[in-house]
């Protein structure tokens, strides 16, 4: 239905706009686990606006069921544990059908794996590990997992003329499915992984691990990290002169996202597609509008998405009942018209032919290649 929408209109709609009426007694309440706090918190308020810009909608096409849709949001702050009490909060405290998150794999995989074991509805918006298609009947990935993302990333390397490249990535679930299969990939391609890092996750320095990179004097390093944590790699990077040689992030947004724009310029990079068509340029216009200012990262979309496909499933299953939504999301999911772009779902619930960008970081701004 979305596609049918002129820009403009689009946009009123996204902010609100048009009537309402009035809500039939009580709210319709879903969760949402994000990283608030911690090292990505950027990507996490980002998403969770992403999210709110959903409720709207939502909410100004009269809800769902007759009924005010709400997300609750918890922090997780960037940490499995935490994490999972939040889970287990929404689900046995706020008894909701439906729980979206979090970024980090090694996050998002405990907390879906509790969600499975209680029925409740997973709807992973973030994270690429290809361990989440093995969590479970109740679990659906709105993004392509690393399998694509590690072939695209591969192939654009390649395509950019690097044959040596070091490689660093962090030392979980995440990292290391990054580090094993785009190497599989590049290597493939003819390239070699001269240098292979896994990085420990919170440390004040990273300049070891950089030095070890640059003693195999690559054509170009390969990096993704999450945002605070990519700040202090770039920034000693820079520091030791290793900025000399070509950079290139996986998962750009991420990477840069906590970064002074002087130390990342200049970087290539790939990214999950942001938003797509005319749908995705009225929710940018629309997200810029409500919150004076666009985006930092490519994941805000796939939390409006999330919501925009939570809603529509209640509807058609005229239920809130997490099994009812189930049903409807694989009906939904075999061709949905989301910003993000069509999303379709393969036997294992996960998005298949997921978009992904070319990019490069200049005048403090992601642009496309």
């Amino acid at each position: 239905m979305i596609k049918h929408f002129s820009s403009s209109l689009f946009a009123a709609l996204l902010l609100g706009a048009g009537p309402t009426g009035a809500f039939a007694q009580g709210t319709v309440n879903v969760g949402a686990v994000l990283s608030l706090t911690g090292a990505s918190a950027t990507i996490g308020e980002d998403v969770r606006r992403g999210i709110m810009l959903g409720v709207d909608q939502v909410n100004s096409k009269g809800g769902v069921l007759g009924k005010k849709f709400n997300v609750i949001v918890e922090d997780s702050g960037g940490n499995a544990t935490t994490a999972l009490n939040a889970a287990r909060k929404l689900v046995g405290v706020d008894k909701v059908p439906v729980v979206m998150g979090e970024y980090s794999s090694s996050i998002t995989l405990p907390v879906g794996q509790y969600l499975v074991k209680e029925g409740v509805t997973h709807l992973n918006i973030n994270s690429s590990s290809i361990k989440l298609k093995d969590l479970g009947a109740t679990s659906f990935g709105l993004l392509g997992l690393e399998n694509y993302a590690n072939s695209f990333s591969a192939s654009d390397t390649f395509a950019l003329g690097y044959r040596k490249v070091a490689v660093i990535a962090p030392n979980n679930a995440y990292g290391q499915g990054v580090l094993q299969g785009y190497k599989e990939a590049f290597e493939k391609l003819g390239g070699k992984v001269v240098t292979e890092v896994l990085y420990a996750a919170g440390q004040s320095t990273y300049r070891r691990e950089l030095e070890q990179m640059s003693r195999s004097n690559p054509d170009a390093f390969v990096y993704t990290a999450y945002g605070q944590e990519a700040a202090v790699i770039n920034r000693e990077a820079h520091d030791l002169g290793l900025r000399k040689t070509p950079w290139y992030a996986i998962l750009l947004s991420m990477c840069v996202s906590d970064t002074p724009p002087e130390i990342a310029n200049g970087q290539f990079g790939m990214e999950l597609g942001a938003v797509q068509g005319p749908a995705g340029k009225a929710y940018a216009e629309a997200f810029t509008a409500k919150y004076k200012e666009g985006f930092k990262t490519a994941y805000t979309g796939y939390g409006y998405d999330a919501v925009l496909m939570t809603a529509a499933a209640m509807e058609k299953a005229r239920s809130a009942d997490a099994a009812a939504i189930q049903a409807a999301l694989k009906e939904i999911g075999q061709s949905y018209a989301g910003v993000t772009g069509v999303i379709s779902f393969d036997a294992n619930r996960q998005r298949l032919n997921p978009p992904y960008d070319r990019l490069k970081y200049e005048n403090g701004k992601i642009a496309q290649r």
